[in-house]
């Protein structure tokens, strides 16, 4: 019974330890043997900074079972294995982290003046287009005026053509009066002018005629 519960804790810590990764310190280089001891072959050498992933760990022996990013599986010193990256990797991933974030950095920055370039351009063609829209709009007022001015003067013009027709039917008018004033007084004088020589005519007829007879009654005497 303690041998399976001691199976069991086995299998158990086995299986915590499967999905673990850990690194190859910093501090020297070590050999991936085949077996838990000095004793068996070297695999291989693997330098400072290798990522391993743990598949067993043998406290008892002090070694943990390993598979290398190459694909090679063996025994290493579970004392020279630690949980981070070496300082190293770290440093040089700051490094290019920093280097990254600077190209970042001025990436940002020509984007600033680019973009700081297009406000003063946009800045620029606003007050152009706001200084364009009040000259349309002091044209536009203008036009309105002379529009309301010229249907001013169409309204008055309209209304001389009309008094101005009604002015020419009173001239014809006058005219036609005056005409026929004319042609009275012309028939007026004509026929004064036919009395007057009826009645000399007729004076002269009855005057001579008046002489004799008077004449003829101082005979008779």
């Amino acid at each position: 019974m303690r041998f399976f519960a001691f199976v069991l804790i086995l299998f158990i810590s086995l299986a915590a330890y499967s999905q673990e990764t850990q690194y190859v310190s910093d501090r020297l280089d070590i050999t991936l043997r085949a077996g838990k001891s000095n004793e068996y072959r070297i695999i291989r050498s693997l330098i400072s900074g290798t990522p391993l992933t743990v598949l067993e760990v043998d406290e008892e022996a002090g070694y943990t079972r390993v598979r290398s990013p190459q694909g090679d599986e063996g025994w290493v010193l579970t004392r020279y294995l630690v949980a981070e990256p070496v300082a190293r990797d770290r440093l040089e991933q700051a490094e290019k982290q920093i280097a990254k974030l600077k190209e970042e950095k001025t990436k940002l920055q020509q984007q600033f003046g680019e973009t700081s370039t297009t406000k003063s351009s946009l800045e620029k063609e606003h007050r152009a287009l706001t200084s364009e829209n009040q000259k349309l709009e002091t044209e536009l007022n203008r036009i309105r005026q002379t529009a309301a001015n010229a249907l001013t003067l169409d309204s008055e013009n309209q209304a001389f053509k009309q008094r101005l027709v009604v002015l020419e039917r009173e001239r014809d008018v006058l005219k036609q009066q005056n005409e026929a004033l004319q042609d009275r007084s012309s028939r007026d004088w004509f026929l004064a002018g036919a009395a007057v020589l009826f009645c000399g005519m007729l004076l002269g007829f009855i005057i001579p005629k008046m002489r004799f007879k008077k004449k003829s009654d101082w005979g008779s005497l």
